[in-house]
């Protein structure tokens, strides 16, 4: 009963009972490399072996900017199964956040892929990096072409080292084993550490049907960054349960995407929703082309999927979105939203309303809300913030133990529970739904406004691509909503029609006074909408005056 729960079990298991599981990732020129489970656990160890050679110790930080491939996932295993430190980057961060996260970590060592030596270039000089190692594109990288910058090539450095010399080394499963910060939308990104305990108990769990539902029969590709909280744990579960992988390297334009889906027999796939609008419009473009028979289940998360989406797939494509939520302090699985039991199985309105929730929690984990320091009731309809406890959930961040710098100490409450920052209301049966962000939130004339509902609603109109909705200062209200509109292509969209479309939907005096149409909407680093940049834009601190003033 005091066997460790750690990658190292994980790892043994895929190579020992699913060696000759499928590993397929695709290169830039649209061909294939594929090898087995057994080649996996074989190059993970020698990279464990080539890393200890570099001088990498117990408990060091080995850093990771790298896409969607197989020799990521070497780096999954190969890195914590030796005691160290897996750290992976998010290469679309700006280059003084990559620095204050490198530099906060003590990265001693990073693999890189050489599509994103450009990336590296721009902050490398202000790093402390004791080694970088470069990850090729399709083959091995000439060792003499990259000597003048002081690298080494991942191929070579593996070759140097056999895999019959490594030995498994004792962990504690509360060590660390991996590690990832924050995308940084409000201030400097945090860090979060978890241990192997935390990150096996995620993988188990994910595997339920209560989980991610991923099982031997599956055929996965992420599609979600493997920068991204782990890639959601889904390499982690796949390796597990015998599932095979499919990685779909750089290529990641929906086109792509769908060849993949059809030629691999891609089961369940995962993403945020930018991902999913834009395979939606590929699809609509041309029904029918791909067979996508095998694919039952594209998880969604990251952000709240309009209802309207949820029933486009289904309807027109018989596809089946599976809303989840999470964040990079939970692992990231806390929610879910499976169909329950006695709940309608068949399309009709409340099918399409309860799976447009966030769900309720997985296993192990337990969430509450709260509103001015009380408990709020699961009555479907009183709201307040989330917060959450379980194994994988984080305790504090990176550092926040130097008493100099301690960033937001107080997302943290003093009986072991994480605020989350997201407004919520949950039903009697724990399913629950997304409300706003506290920091979104709408506070017109006392009373609060979804700016996540009214999101949804606007982007339910076939003429909407994408729409954001963001609160700006009235002299009257304190704040009304500002809605911001990508229009479909060749679509000639009034404010008129968005409010006709709206009145039916939500209370009157939700209707955004101001609409303004764009060409396109600011992401995150993650593919979320960037508020804060729109903020900057449409805000800048000035009061609104609206014809509607009364």
């Amino acid at each position: 009963m005091d066997f460790p729960l750690t990658l190292q079990a994980i790892l043994r298991r895929a190579a020992t009972i699913h060696p000759q599981r499928e590993i397929a990732t695709r290169r830039s020129d649209a061909s294939w490399h594929r090898y087995t489970v057994a080649d996996m656990a074989r190059r993970a160890k020698c990279l464990s072996l080539a890393l200890a050679r570099l001088g990498v110790g117990p408990g060091d930080r080995v850093a990771t900017m790298c896409c969607n491939h197989y020799r990521h996932l070497e780096a999954y295993f190969g890195v914590p199964a030796a005691g160290f430190v897996l750290h992976t980057l998010n290469f679309r961060l700006h280059a003084d956040d990559l620095v204050h996260v490198i530099n906060e970590a003590q990265d001693k060592v990073l693999l890189v892929d050489e599509c994103l030596l450009g990336v590296l270039d721009s902050f490398r000089e202000r790093v402390r990096l004791e080694h970088v190692v470069v990850v090729g594109g399709d083959d091995s990288i000439s060792q003499a072409e990259y000597a003048a910058a002081d690298t080494l090539d991942y191929e070579t450095m593996l070759a140097g080292v056999a895999a019959e010399d490594f030995q498994w080394v004792d962990l504690d499963e509360n060590q660390a084993a991996a590690m990832c910060y924050s995308s940084g939308t409000s201030g400097r990104p945090k860090g979060v550490v978890y241990s192997h305990r935390a990150l096996t108990l995620h993988t188990i769990v994910a595997g339920l049907s209560t989980g991610f539902a991923i099982s031997e029969h599956d055929c996965v590709l992420p599609v979600v960054p493997m920068f991204h909280v782990n890639c959601w744990g889904i390499p982690y579960t796949a390796a597990l349960v015998g599932a095979k992988m499919v990685f779909p390297g750089t290529c990641i334009e929906p086109v792509s995407l769908l060849e993949a889906f059809e030629q691999e027999r891609v089961t369940i796939t995962a993403g945020v929703p930018t991902i999913w609008f834009g395979l939606l419009d590929a699809l609509d473009a041309d029904p029918g082309k791909y067979d996508l028979s095998a694919l039952h289940t594209l998880l969604v998360g990251g952000a709240a999927v309009p209802e309207s989406m949820l029933r486009a797939f289904e309807e027109r494509h018989n596809l089946r979105l599976v809303h989840a939520w999470g964040m990079t302090e939970t692992a990231p699985m806390g929610t879910i939203s499976h169909l329950r039991h006695g709940q309608p199985t068949e399309p009709n309105e409340q099918h399409y309303a309860l799976r447009a929730r966030q769900g309720t929690p997985v296993p192990l984990i337990e969430i509450r809300v709260r509103r001015d320091g009380r408990l709020i009731p699961w009555d479907g309809e009183s709201m307040g913030e989330l917060e959450i406890r379980g194994p994988w959930v984080a305790k504090e961040y990176y550092h926040a133990m130097d008493k100099t710098d301690r960033p937001n100490d107080d997302r943290f409450t003093d009986d072991g529970w994480l605020r989350t920052g997201d407004v919520v209301s949950i039903d009697p049966v724990g399913s629950m739904k997304i409300e706003d962000r506290v920091k979104d939130l709408i506070k017109s004339g006392g009373e609060w406004i979804s700016s996540v509902d009214l999101e949804n609603f606007l982007m339910a109109h076939a003429g909407v691509a994408e729409a954001a909705v963001i609160a700006k200062p009235h002299a009257k209200w304190n704040e009304r909503p500002l809605a911001i509109v990508v229009r479909r292509h060749g679509q000639s969209l009034t404010e008129d029609e968005l409010r006709e479309h709206l009145k039916p939907r939500v209370a009157s005096w939700w209707i955004p006074d101001d609409f303004e149409f764009v060409e396109s909407l600011p992401k995150t680093a993650v593919g979320k909408f960037d508020k804060k940049k729109l903020r900057e834009q449409f805000v800048h601190g000035g009061i609104l005056k609206s014809n509607n003033d009364n």
